[in-house]
């Protein structure tokens, strides 16, 4: 029997995505393939500021098969009968599913991974960011099947907008009764935008097919017990069998960053470290009841500490294919376009100083301090290099090669002291009390940035073990837990550190020292007279 029951889709964009075309898209491929269909809308605020949500239902019976009768649309979404929800935003899918419309019983979700940040994540000091791990849960939990996967990647590969994208995957997902043909003779028929658009669809539409594919072949062909070999793919076996499954994502990842930020050994260095961890875990819990929160967090915290960003690992990044193939991407720039790329530079002493010895760089940093204090500014090099330029990508490859002379370097040296602090820290902390080490841990956050951001970081981190993690006298080491979790937080949420001020004298350590700062003279400048000096009372 068929189908008597029109198709639901909510379709789900931000303003300027073209959300209201992907609905008149599909609106004329129904038309095209013979099928009913009815869209309603509730568009968004502006360009680029408010949520556009489209719903369309489509009777799945050939109008020509229905012997003149007319099927009867409805105008919204009823909770947990929506047949598919398309979104291209992952934040926005979630706020949907938690507006009730889906169903895991009967919803398909596709949705893009890609994130557009709101306001209040970007006003946040500390990361802000709403945590994808939750909102990839949520889909999975509040669907009959889904699809993720980056549009905003696809789009720009193509050179198209994001609708084009989310059509190619709805007609992908095999939902709708019609044939691909029909959609791309739709597309087509848009002129001189019809070639970017049927990239965008074309490149969609594989992806879903393929993301299919794949469901079906691991369902066929894979056991339960293959699956931990799948998952733990490109993490070395030695490494794979010693840490529990429940970080071996993340350190897949961090191991991969510590290969390529310096060498093997260094990944070595980064193993040993977490192992270090993960006794003084698996000793005061032994039956992973936790989940091995600690050492998830330093496999996180850990990995992106040792690879600091200097000017080596600066050079390297922008004189990368891969952003060279982003940069024209981003421009839209044509195989006939003349691109000329410029990266500006401004090392400074501590730039240099990094990657002299302890000495050199000791007596260079003193020569910069008292320039400062003779009013003058701190030495800088401001350089324009053209990347696009033989020379230009030349000077950054040999800058970039320099990854011998980083670990010969003084800051290599300072920060892998201050790391063994926190991490001496973290191990203390949790063979005492199991939150305390995971409060500790959390602490890497803190850690963010560069120049005077970093180094502000590493010394409120340095701060709060000193005087919380170890010289306070608490009654528990739950309230000690407490306390540097309520230091942390106030870290996070005040640049300027009063708020962490106050939180530290609450719990009993003492503020952060005023730092010295130089008095600038500056000079008056020609033709301008002096500003009067105050009258007294």
């Amino acid at each position: 029997m068929k189908q008597t029951q029109p198709i639901s889709l909510l379709l789900c964009a931000l303003g300027g995505e073209g959300g209201g075309v992907l609905s008149e898209w599909l609106i004329d491929v129904a038309r095209r393939a013979g099928f009913a269909a009815q869209a309603t809308s509730i568009p968004g605020v502006a360009q680029r500021t408010g949520a556009t949500t489209y719903y369309l239902e489509v009777f799945p019976v050939p109008v020509a098969e229905l012997k003149g009768m007319r099927p009867v649309f409805g105008l919204n979404p009823l909770p947990g009968r929506l047949d598919a929800l398309v979104s291209s935003e992952l934040l926005e899918t979630a706020r949907q599913i938690g507006n009730g419309l889906v169903s895991n019983q009967h919803t398909l979700v596709i949705t893009s991974s890609a994130r557009a940040l709101t306001t209040m994540e970007k006003m946040e000091i500390g990361d802000g960011r709403r945590q994808e791990a939750g909102l990839l849960q949520l889909v999975r939990e509040n669907s009959r099947a889904h699809h993720v996967l980056d549009m905003a990647a696809i789009t720009r590969e193509a050179g198209t907008v994001v609708s084009a994208t989310m059509l190619g995957c709805i007609a992908g997902s095999g939902l709708l009764p019609f044939a691909r043909a029909d959609f791309e003779a739709v597309i087509g028929e848009g002129g001189s935008h019809a070639g970017p658009s049927l990239r965008g669809f074309t490149q969609g539409f594989d992806a879903v097919v393929r993301q299919r594919a794949q469901i079906r072949q691991i369902e066929d062909s894979l056991s339960n017990s293959e699956l931990p070999a799948l998952i733990t793919r490109g993490l070395p076996a030695d490494l794979a069998s010693i840490f529990p499954q429940s970080v071996h994502d993340l350190l897949t990842l961090g191991h991969a960053r510590m290969l390529e930020y310096q060498d093997a050994a260094y990944a070595t260095r980064y193993a040993e470290r977490l192992k270090r961890v993960l006794a003084a875990e698996r000793h005061i819990d032994p039956a992973g009841a936790n989940g091995f929160a600690i050492t998830r967090e330093m496999v996180r915290w850990l990995a992106l500490w040792m690879a600091f960003d200097d000017i080596v690992r600066v050079a390297d990044l922008k004189s990368r294919a891969s952003r060279w193939e982003r940069v024209k991407g981003e421009v839209k720039s044509k195989p006939d376009d003349l691109l000329m790329v410029y990266d500006h530079f401004k090392p400074g002493v501590p730039e240099v100083a990094a990657l002299l010895p302890t000495g050199l760089a000791t007596r260079l940093l003193i020569w910069d301090r008292r320039r400062v204090t003779r009013g003058k500014e701190p030495w800088a090099m401001p350089l324009k290099i053209g990347t696009h330029s033989v020379f230009g990508m030349l000077s950054l490859r040999v800058l970039a090669s320099l990854k011998w002379l980083r670990v010969r370097g003084s800051r290599f040296s300072q920060e892998q002291d201050t790391i063994d602090q926190w991490l001496d820290a973290v191990i203390a902390g949790t063979q005492a009390h199991w939150q305390l080490g995971h409060e500790i841990a959390l602490c890497g956050r803190l850690i963010k940035g560069y120049g005077a951001t970093n180094e502000r970081g590493k010394e409120n981190l340095l701060h709060v073990i000193n005087h919380l993690a170890k010289a306070a006298p608490f009654s528990t080491d739950a309230a000690r837990a407490e306390a540097i979790a309520a230091a942390r937080t106030a870290a996070l949420s005040d640049e300027a550190g009063k708020a962490l001020d106050q939180a530290l004298v609450q719990h009993g350590a003492p503020a952060r020292p005023v730092k010295a700062q130089p008095i600038r003279w500056v000079k008056t400048p020609p033709g301008r007279p002096p500003a009067p000096l105050p009258k007294n009372g």
